[in-house]
């Protein structure tokens, strides 16, 4: 972490904003893709899960938080400003 200048986190027991944001994340998965199918095993489970991760969540599906902006309208943005 330190090389990559990654600041480690951590809040203090009982605090649970550290982990709202991919609670969220999960509630959304679950209302947008997972209660939407029945899926026949667990491959077919996960390539959907992938696939509704880095086809729609990250690249069309657009989010409040990030000035609605996709993830990856974010993460370009950023790539450019560096």
């Amino acid at each position: 972490m330190k090389t990559n200048r990654f600041i480690h986190s951590f809040s203090r027991k009982g605090n649970p904003y550290d982990n709202a944001c991919i609670e969220s994340f999960h509630s959304v998965m679950k209302k947008e893709e997972i209660y939407l199918h029945t899926y026949q095993d667990f491959e077919e489970c996960r390539k959907a899960l992938f696939e509704y991760i880095e086809s729609w969540y990250n690249r069309q599906r657009i989010h409040s938080a990030l000035g609605y902006k996709t993830p990856q309208q974010v993460e370009d943005e950023a790539i450019q400003a560096a």
